[in-house]
């Protein structure tokens, strides 16, 4: 059951039953036929497949629903991936994304809303091991992916070493070997820091078409941040897809 601030959903209900879509508002319909109309051609390229899949892009808006704070919009969508196909390991993968690009609490309040829609998901009883990471690893791994040192890193590298080698752990972590696979892990990020209006956002673009994305795929990650940042996303994504 879902917490809300006047009690408890009655079991076998979730947050998605009781969120209305944009359309559904008869005085919107009413005094915005046009914002309507629009609305429904952006969800258009959301809801159908394209150079994405739909239960992709559903997680899409669901992960950056959540960092937004949208509860009820991230339970929405969730659940309609799950139900378009979204398999438990392409959903929970999201977990370990999130804590890359947007940190703990964004990951753990993921992680709840994933234990909610795949009920029958359990957190593994796994060995917490540490991980022994090669002296020159991480800058050979800057190096690799992003061509030349960014500043931020070769800072990172001068005045923490140790703080270098995470930031490694965590963005191989993000990017490799996990169920969405490298192209989408890009993209779900593209979708999250243009839904913050971020110019890094770029860099994953960059990093997407690498692992094989095409430019549509890159615009509908980017459109999968209009439901939570409104038109200025595409502005913003446009943008950082030129640069």
């Amino acid at each position: 059951m879902f917490n809300r601030p006047d009690g408890l959903y009655f079991i076998g209900e979730t947050m998605s039953d009781h969120l209305p879509t944009l359309a559904s508002l008869g005085r919107l319909r009413r005094d915005a036929p046009k914002t309507i109309a629009g609305f429904r051609r952006w969800r258009s390229i959301i809801d159908t497949d394209g150079a994405v899949p739909a239960k992709v892009k559903r997680l899409f808006v669901a992960c950056a629903a959540t960092v937004k704070g949208y509860g009820e919009l991230a339970a929405r969508e969730l659940a309609a991936a799950q139900a378009a196909g979204l398999t438990e390991a392409e959903a929970g993968a999201a977990i370990a994304i999130l804590a890359s690009v947007r940190g703990e609490g964004a990951s753990l309040r993921f992680h709840a809303l994933f234990r909610e829609i795949y009920s029958g998901a359990a957190d593994p009883d796994w060995p917490d091991d540490d991980m022994i990471v090669e002296e020159g690893a991480a800058e050979a791994n800057f190096l690799q992916y992003f061509g030349t040192m960014p500043p931020s890193l070769a800072k990172l590298l001068e005045v923490k070493p140790l703080g270098a080698d995470a930031y490694y752990l965590m963005r191989e972590g993000t990017l490799s070997g996990t169920a969405l696979g490298p192209i989408y892990a890009e993209l779900l990020l593209v979708t999250v820091l243009v839904a913050d209006y971020s110019s890094w956002a770029s860099v994953h673009m960059k990093g997407a078409r690498t692992a094989g994305a095409s430019e549509e795929a890159v615009a509908e990650a980017v459109i999968c941040a209009v439901p939570t940042a409104g038109l200025s996303a595409w502005v913003i994504g446009a943008t950082a897809m030129d640069a």
